[in-house]
């Protein structure tokens, strides 16, 4: 499955945070943008974006989608790692997704199990053999008091605070892994760039979907195309003709391969598209 954390877009209330910070900190690098690294996405980083769309071939709409992360994340990480990377530090992070659980660990400390929140069914926390990349201090927003970004090749995905402690616990963010705030700075603090983060769990791999296929995926689908004003019959959870006719509608729409069929691409571009029309901001 194509997921990405949350999209990076202009938007009447600006998008902030360490997220965007980093994407203006490659473009800055690459020439793009001038002026402060300040983690504000605005109009200035908007046309930076469009910019270097344009040049990679990239659909330009100024949208910090999966294809533009992996793009830009893929140019970050060319440069060498800091010798503070490069180090085996003796802390170790491991996340249990099936638990809702991060355990962190290290010589000098007991083992110590902290709640979290994960990532949604839809946009699901990455499972693999990560490393912390970098951290800030008071991002503030939906990152509550602490950030600390993991090194997932295609988003911004991070271990951070929350402004909305009942999420904790829950299934609900963009991907990333979200603490209390009093946790997070305890982590925080024991945690040196170049810790190894582990994350395990059960996998969302999700399947193709086309002409004949049943199920709750299906209605799924259906769902954010009502909701996009594409699909306006009743949600059957049977992929039809109007069904396949209203998926090609919408591929039409977005610029991407027109086959009826919803595959990686096509479900990635559709969760995009809700999430800018319900305005979700969410990491």
């Amino acid at each position: 499955m194509v997921y990405a954390s949350r999209y990076l877009r202009l938007m009447p209330e600006t998008m902030q945070g360490p997220d965007v910070a980093l994407v203006q900190q490659i473009l800055h690098e690459a020439g793009f943008l001038s002026g402060n690294i300040d983690g504000v996405y605005d109009l200035a980083c908007d046309q930076a974006i469009r910019q270097y769309q344009q040049q990679e071939g990239l659909k330009v709409d100024g949208v910090v989608g999966v294809k533009t992360w992996s793009r830009l994340l893929c140019l970050s990480s060319s440069r060498p790692l800091a010798a503070s990377i490069l180090q085996k530090p003796g802390a170790l992070i491991t996340i249990d997704l099936d638990k809702r659980r991060l355990h962190f660990s290290s010589p000098n400390h007991k083992t110590k199990t902290y709640p979290i929140a994960i990532g949604k069914s839809s946009t699901p926390t990455p499972l693999g053999n990560w490393t912390i990349v970098s951290k800030a201090l008071n991002p503030g927003g939906p990152f509550g008091v602490r950030w600390m970004r993991l090194s997932i090749p295609w988003g911004g995905y991070g271990i951070h605070g929350t402004n909305n402690p009942k999420s904790i616990g829950r299934a609900v963010s963009h991907g990333c892994i979200r603490l209390y705030n009093e946790d997070v700075i305890e982590v925080y603090d024991l945690t040196p760039v170049g810790t190894p983060v582990t994350i395990m769990g059960k996998a969302y791999t999700g399947r193709i979907l086309k002409r004949g296929d049943r199920g709750s995926d299906v209605r799924f689908v259906q769902s954010i195309l009502k909701e996009l004003k594409y699909y306006k019959y009743k949600l059957d959870s049977y992929f039809g003709v109007r069904t396949e006719e209203t998926v090609i509608a919408f591929q039409s729409d977005q610029g991407i391969l027109v086959d009826g069929i919803v595959g990686p691409e096509t479900l990635n571009a559709l969760q995009q598209a809700r999430d800018i029309k319900r305005g979700n901001v969410e990491p």
